[in-house]
This record gives structure tokens, sequence and C-alpha cells, in this order.
């Protein structure tokens, strides 16, 4: 039986891997599982998750194998090097990278902060790997006395650029970003530079929903080329429109949080009757994952669970949802990082007009997700392949 498709509801937990990747220690994430190790933490609630076949792909506690689970599962492996947002998502379109993208782990040479500060006009505080909250509370105040921005990266290939509100106002702050995106190419070319803004007083720093990513642009051709070039329109949900810097995407909506996320993509499908609409949740890595918050991801997980009952009830015949994550972010205390895990992630391929899970096995790359939306829609991509027609 061939389906009949004409919208895809792609959802992106951004951080939700499952299970380390055969070259994960040469990461440093040899034995990281995200999901094993939350759902090893306390049995989760994750009713529709389990009915769609999350207890099929691999062994978790609490969440035994759906006997007849309604959708087709698997997991997929990142092929591309790394282990972040840029190279999951790029992978997922169909762009395969040959060499990873540059980390500082030193923090980001000399001659490149000189410049940055320069044309800037001003001096810089921080420049080095930090977390963004904690950042905030070590150069929060001297910030606000001295107006100097804080550029800080992490594990990630990103700079990172904090000011508060009311001593850098947001559009100075993107033009900033702006300044840094040009100036770090060559060797120095990072996946992402990322505005973030915060207000507050000091030990009472909060960081706002401005944050904006400036991304390396994506080689052509990508899925959202592709896409365009057929006239199947794309709505971007939550950082998408940053990742892929709006090629191939019509409207856009920014998102608070996950529960705010997932308003808008039930809210979208009124508004997108065809096409694709694709979704990033972002709360599981940035405010669990990176904080090694294990209780806050099972709770964030459970949320994303009850809210994905209402997204369920109204998807139509013709609609393909597909759940999936980028990479991981284990908050396990047995692991002493706070970076992105080198994992499998998920995949959940339900459509409501054939409610009959197939199991899609493991995944050679990301690019096979693309690959298959391509595929719906007459297209293709460069790499990957497709599983529609074991859907």
């Amino acid at each position: 039986m061939t389906l009949s498709l004409t919208r895809v509801v792609w959802i992106v937990l951004d951080s939700v891997g499952i299970g380390a990747l055969p070259d994960a220690a040469a990461y440093g994430d040899a034995g990281r599982n995200t999901l094993g190790h939350i759902a090893r933490s306390r049995p989760l609630r994750l009713t529709n998750l389990a009915r769609l076949g999350l207890g099929c792909i691999a062994p978790l506690e609490h969440i035994p194998p759906a006997a007849d689970p309604l959708a087709s599962f698997g997991r997929a492996a990142t092929r591309s090097p790394g282990k972040d947002t840029t190279v999951g998502h790029w992978e997922m379109a169909g762009i395969w990278l040959d060499r990873p993208f540059p980390v500082y782990p030193h923090g980001f040479p000399a001659e490149i902060i000189a410049e940055f500060e320069r044309q800037i006009g001003r001096a810089t505080l921080g420049n080095k790997p930090a977390s963004g909250t904690e950042i905030l509370k070590e150069l929060g105040a001297e910030h606000v006395r001295t107006g100097r921005p804080i550029v800080y990266t992490s594990g990630d290939s990103v700079f990172q650029i904090a000011a508060h509100e009311d001593v850098i106002p947001v559009a100075a702050l993107y033009r900033m970003c702006e300044i840094a995106r040009r100036l770090l190419d060559g060797p120095h070319r990072v996946g992402r530079v990322i505005a973030r803004p915060f207000t507050g007083q000091p030990g009472n720093f909060r960081r706002t929903e401005r944050r904006h990513d400036y991304a390396v642009e994506p080689p052509r051709p990508m899925l959202l080329d592709v896409l365009a070039e057929r006239g199947v329109s794309v709505a971007a949900i939550g950082k998408i429109r940053d990742i892929y810097n709006g090629r191939g995407i019509g409207a856009s909506r920014a998102t608070k949080n996950n529960a705010d996320g997932m308003e808008k993509i039930t809210a979208e499908l009124g508004e997108h009757p065809r096409g694709l609409i694709c979704a990033n949740l972002v709360d599981f890595d940035m405010l669990y994952g990176h904080r090694k918050d294990v209780e806050g991801f099972a709770r964030s997980l459970e949320e994303f669970d009850a809210a994905l009952a209402g997204l369920l009830e109204r998807l139509g015949a013709t609609d393909l949802l597909l759940i999936t994550a980028d990479h991981g972010c284990d908050p396990c205390p047995c692991s002493p990082s706070t970076d992105h895990s080198r994992e499998y992630v998920p995949v959940l391929a339900y459509a409501p007009g054939h409610p009959l899970g197939r199991d899609l096995g493991t995944r050679g790359t990301l690019a096979d997700l693309g690959q298959t939306v391509a595929a719906i829609f007459g297209g293709s991509i460069p790499h990957g392949a497709s599983f529609l027609s074991s859907l």
C-alpha cells in the first residue's frame, strides 16, 4: 500500500538522544545515553510516546515495547563529525560534513577577540567556555557596571554574546553578532554566533526569549531548497529559521518554551493544510541537559507527552508526524560533561491513515529523515535513503 501524504509535521526534540554511537568514545561520550539514563532515574509517564513505539526502539526502563505500536519506529546515526545543533539539523536536510566545525575549549584566539573589540568599539569580558547561567553569575554584574559584552563558548562550535537589555539594547547586540558572524570565517568558521540577551539584577539575572542564532549558510542543495523548487510551503517553529538562515521557509514563529512551541505547532495546523511544519523544542537541551538536571528533563519529557495527545487528535489521514532529535545531552551525574553527547536519535513516524507501526531499524544517517520528506513531495536530496515505502 502506498501512502498518500500531503503534510508533514516534523518535531525535533533537541538533545533527546537514545544511546551512544559506536564512535562515541572518540568524543568522550562512551556510555552516555540521554533517554536511557532519564528512564532509569524514575518511572516516566510517557503514555503517548509509548503508544507510538518509543519503547520499541531501545530498552528503556519502565517503558516496555508496545505490542501494537501506532508509529513506525527506529533510530538514526549521525554520519557527519560533531554533535551539535547545526551538524544534526544540516544532516537531516541532506548535508554531510567532511570535518567538524571548530571548537574552542580554551577560548577564542587573541587576534579574533582583538579584531572583534575593534569593530564593535569596546572591550569584552569572558572569552572562555562556560554555562550560560553560570557566566551571568560570574560576570553579569561587571558587565552591567562596565558595559562590556560577555563573550563565551561551550563544547559546541558557538560564539555567544551575552548582554543586559538595559545596557546594550537588543538591536545593538544583534549588530555585534552580525559583526562576529562576518569575522568568524575560514578556519574559525564556527557553526553559530548566538545573541544571548538577559535582564534582571545581580543575583537574579534571567535570559530572555530574544535569543537569535546566526548560522553558517548551508550548502546547496538541501531539503528546504528542494521543497522550495517544488512549491512546497514550509513553516518553521522555534530556532529552525535561524539554523537554515531562512532558506526555503515561509511562515516562522519564535517560541518562548516547549509548551509555547507545542501550542504553535497545533495552531499552525489550521494555517498550513499542506506542506511541511518543522519545529525544534529546545528546553530539553537549554534548561535541563546542559544543566545536568535529570528530574527537570524527565518532567519536560512528560509535559511534551501530555501536549502530544492534543496534537495527535488534530492529525488527519494524509498527515505524517515525525518525531526525532538532533543529538544527545545526557544529564546523568555519571558523566561529568555538560556538553552534547554523540548518540543515536529516536525516529517515530506516525501516519494516522495507516496506523500500523513497522520497524525501521537503525538508519545510517539522519539524512534518511530528510530524504523521506523529500520523497513525499516528489523530490530528492543529495544523501540519505527514504523509508517512505516502509511505512
